[in-house]
């Protein structure tokens, strides 16, 4: 197993919105028998509100301090010994806090995902504040990509959910 893992088993699954982190870390959460936590869904049931409405509310700024406490609390559990699939927020692993602190504490995996595909799956919804204006979403994505390279490993996206978590399962992390 790989040593990170062994000292805190956290795997954080990272990527633009509309990727699959949901879907597929709730899959592979399924086949390791690992807890499953969507940290946006985990912020808005303690928030009791949703992502979209703190952001238009309270404004980014706001919102990223709520989302590092929220990975602040699930890695004192991860480092307790409760094996844990994050699905991260498509701008948790960016700031450079979480990615310090996620880095520190398990493995981060991106589903990369093609700017295409990615808007297709998000074409219809406006639950996703920062998917409103096209041209600074294609902005938005071409920087985020370059900051979720960083992760320890990447996986296609583009892949169907079952592929892509079948691909995670099957990373050299268990050696």
């Amino acid at each position: 197993m790989h040593l990170k893992l062994k000292r805190t088993p956290g795997i954080y699954i990272t990527g633009f919105m509309g990727s699959g982190k949901t879907t597929i870390g709730r899959l592979v959460a399924d086949q390791l028998g690992w807890e499953f936590v969507d940290l946006d869904r985990d912020i808005e049931e303690r928030e009791h509100d949703t992502v979209a409405n703190i952001f238009a509310k309270r404004g980014e700024t706001e919102f990223r301090r709520i989302e590092t406490e929220a990975i602040r609390r699930w890695l004192n559990k991860i480092e307790r010994g409760q094996p844990t699939v994050i699905s991260l927020g498509g701008g948790a692993f960016v700031q450079q806090a979480n990615y310090e602190m996620l880095g520190n504490n398990g493995i981060s995996v991106w589903l990369d995902c093609s700017l295409e595909v990615v808007e297709s799956r998000i074409a219809d919804t406006a639950e996703r504040p920062l998917a409103r204006d096209k041209e600074a979403f294609r902005k938005l994505y071409a920087e985020r990509k370059v900051l979720y390279g960083r992760a320890d490993f990447r996986v296609n996206g583009d892949l169907d959910s079952a592929q892509a978590a079948e691909a995670i399962v099957n990373l050299p992390l268990w050696k």
